[in-house]
C-alpha cells in the first residue's frame, strides 16, 4: 500500500505527504522544533491571532510547491521523482535555521550568521544523517542545480516561500490587504528557457501579490508597534549579556547564556545540535525570570514585554534629530536617576525598510502568447513600474512612556 499522511492545515485544508523520507525529515527533532518559533516573532503583540509557527509555514509552503511542481508538470515541463523530492524538500527545510523569534533576534544571538546559512549546516548535516538522499535539495537550495526554475521555486521574487507567508499571515493577523490569489498565480506558473515564469493572464494577479506585500510590511511587519516590541526583545538580550559579561554568575546556567557569552568555542558548525535546542521558550522563560533581576534596566525592560507595557515610538520618514535623542535621554536619565548608557537602552533610534520590487535582482517575467518575455514592471499600464523599485525607508525613534 502506497506510503500516505495527511496533515489538517487551516489555511489550505489537507496537506498530502506521500513520500516516506520526508515524513522521516518531518519527524526529525530538528524539524519538529519549528513548533516552538513563532513565524511572526511578536506580531501578536499588535494582532492576536499572529501566534502561528514556522512549522505552520514551512508545511504550507510545501503544499505549494507540491501544487506548482504539478502544474509544471502538466505543461509538460518534465521533472524527475528526485527532482519533484528534492524540491520538496529544500522548501521545507528553507527556514530550519531560524533561531528564537524568527528574523527579531537573528543578529543577536549569532552575530554575522544569517539565518539561510544555518538552513544550509543543519541541512548537510542532515544528509549525512540521511545517508545522502538530501543532496538533490541542497543544490536546488544553494541555485547549483541546472534546472534553475527549481530555485526560483524556493528562493525568488515569485517563489511558493512568499505565497505561503503572505496567504498566512494575513489569515492570523485578519489583515485581508494581505490576501493573494496564489492558486491562480500558481496555475499561470511556466518554464520557458530553462526559467520560471508566469502567463500573461497572471499580470493583474501578480500586480496584486506585489502590492499586498508591500502593504503587509507597513501594516504588519514594519508597524510600529510591533518594531517597538521586538527592538525592546533585542534590547533585553544585549543588556542581558553585557550583565552576563561583567559577571556571569548574574545569569543562570542555560544554553541560552552559553550563547549569549559566547562560550562555545569555534564556529557555529560546530555547535548545531546545541543551537537546535534554542527556541522561543528559552527566551520567554528568560524574560519571565529577569522580571525580577536586580538589573533595573533589564527588570525593567522585561516587564514592559510581559506585560505589554511597551515603550512609544514614534515613525517618520526624515532622520530623528539627534536633539531630539538628546533630549529624551536626559529626561530617562532624570527621571530614573540612571547614566547616559543605561538610558541609551530605553531611548534609541532605528530605521525601517521596505522594496516594492527589485527589477534589478531576481526578475518576475511575464510570457506573452507571442512568446514575448517582459519584466512586470515593463508590460503596458504596469502598476508596478520601474520608480517603485527603490527601498522606502521610514525611521523612528523608541523611548520608555
Amino acid at each position: 500500500m502506497p506510503f500516505r499522511k495527511i496533515i489538517n492545515d487551516p489555511v489550505y485544508g489537507f496537506i498530502t505527504i506521500n513520500n516516506p523520507l520526508i515524513f522521516e525529515i518531518i519527524s526529525h527533532p530538528w524539524y519538529q522544533r519549528l513548533r516552538r518559533i513563532k513565524q511572526m516573532a511578536l506580531a501578536h503583540l499588535v494582532y492576536p491571532g499572529a501566534v502561528h509557527t514556522r512549522l505552520h509555514h514551512s508545511l504550507g509552503a510545501y503544499h505549494l510547491m507540491g501544487n506548482a511542481l504539478q502544474v509544471l508538470k502538466e505543461k509538460g515541463t518534465f521533472i524527475s521523482e528526485a527532482e519533484d523530492t528534492g524540491a520538496k524538500i529544500a522548501i521545507l527545510l528553507h527556514d530550519i535555521g531560524h533561531g528564537p523569534f524568527s528574523h527579531a533576534l537573528e543578529s543577536v544571538l549569532m552575530e554575522n550568521v544569517h539565518h539561510e546559512e544555518l538552513s544550509l549546516l543543519l541541512m548537510q548535516d542532515l544528509n549525512r544523517q540521511f545517508n545522502g538522499q538530501l543532496q538533490t535539495a541542497i543544490d536546488i537550495f544553494t541555485n547549483t542545480y541546472p534546472k534553475k526554475f527549481l530555485h526560483q521555486l524556493v528562493s525568488g521574487q515569485l517563489d511558493v516561500d512568499r505565497m505561503d507567508y503572505l496567504t498566512r499571515d494575513s489569515f492570523f493577523t485578519g489583515v485581508s490587504e494581505g490576501v493573494i490569489g496564489y492558486d491562480r498565480i500558481i496555475k499561470m506558473l511556466t518554464v520557458h528557457n530553462g526559467e520560471l515564469m508566469v502567463e500573461e493572464k497572471a499580470i493583474y494577479s501578480i500586480e496584486k501579490f506585489l502590492v499586498a506585500r508591500r502593504l503587509m510590511y507597513w501594516q504588519v511587519y514594519l508597524h510600529k508597534t510591533v518594531l517597538a516590541a521586538e527592538m525592546t526583545l533585542v534590547k533585553i538580550l544585549e543588556r542581558a549579556r553585557e550583565t552576563g559579561m561583567e559577571n556571569a554568575e548574574r545569569l543562570p546556567e542555560s544554553i541560552l547564556k552559553s550563547f549569549l557569552l559566547n562560550q562555545y568555542k569555534g564556529t557555529i558548525a560546530l555547535h548545531l545540535d546545541q543551537f537546535c535546542q534554542l527556541d522561543d521558550t528559552d527566551i520567554v522563560a528568560a524574560i519571565k525570570s529577569w522580571c525580577h533581576h536586580p538589573d533595573k534596566i533589564l527588570s525593567l525592560l522585561c516587564n514592559g514585554i510581559m506585560n505589554r507595557h511597551l515603550l512609544k515610538v514614534k515613525l517618520q520618514s526624515t532622520p530623528i534629530p539627534g536633539e531630539e535623542v538628546t533630549k529624551q535621554k536626559k529626561r530617562m536619565m532624570e527621571r530614573l536617576n540612571i547614566n547616559e548608557k543605561d538610558a541609551s537602552y530605553l531611548v534609541f533610534t532605528g530605521e525601517a525598510v521596505n522594496r516594492t520590487y527589485n527589477p534589478y535582482n531576481e526578475k518576475i517575467n511575464i510570457l506573452f502568447k507571442d512568446g514575448k518575455v517582459k519584466d512586470i514592471s515593463q508590460v503596458d499600464n504596469a502598476l508596478i513600474q520601474h520608480n517603485l523599485s527603490g527601498a522606502v525607508k521610514k525611521f523612528y525613534i523608541c523611548c520608555l512612556k
